[in-house]
């Protein structure tokens, strides 16, 4: 299995766990030198969603540290758009609510296996691009090899308590 990173940057974050982003960006190369083509993950989504579920959310890679679930992964013209949901009751998942929260951790990354991709010049640089890509999971990581891709927010839910929002407003 292949992955690949993304940074990610957490503006907001509460008890809910509810964060969206892109996991990944097309027409952009990343550190490993692959460039992910518009169209690489329309297969392996419709895969997906004929299941009736979507790739796993993993901490760092580890098959062994599920630690929340995706709700919600298209791609648009820009990438790969994730919605998910970290599950606090998975210890994992509360250490990485507090890193995402400190901003320690700023990564997601895509895993993956290649089904189709071709060898050609992007800029100065020869690369792999990646036409299509069964995906497999979708991490949070430290390290990210794609740093164009950012998690644009992660939800808050205030239900009218003032003291929820001037938390929020304290974290900012």
């Amino acid at each position: 299995m292949k992955t690949k990173t993304c940074d990610i940057t957490v503006k907001s974050l509460n008890d809910d766990g509810v964060f969206e982003g892109y996991a990944s960006i097309f027409d952009f190369e990343d550190a490993h030198g692959d460039v992910v083509c518009k169209g690489a993950f329309q297969k392996s989504l419709s895969e997906w969603h004929r299941k009736g579920v979507l790739p796993k959310m993993l901490w760092q890679h580890a098959p062994d540290h599920v630690i929340g679930v995706w709700t919600k992964m298209i791609e648009d013209d820009k990438g790969l758009y994730v919605k998910g949901r970290l599950l606090l009751d998975v210890e994992k998942a509360r250490e990485a609510y507090t890193l995402l929260r400190e901003k320690v951790v700023d990564g997601l990354s895509i895993g993956f296996r290649e089904r189709r991709a071709t060898r050609g010049k992007f800029g100065q640089t020869h690369v792999n691009f990646l036409h299509d890509v069964h995906l497999m999971e979708v991490s949070l990581v430290t390290f990210a090899a794609n740093d164009h891709a950012k998690i644009l927010t992660v939800k808050s839910h205030f239900g009218g308590h003032v003291q929820d929002l001037c938390e929020f407003v304290r974290r900012l």
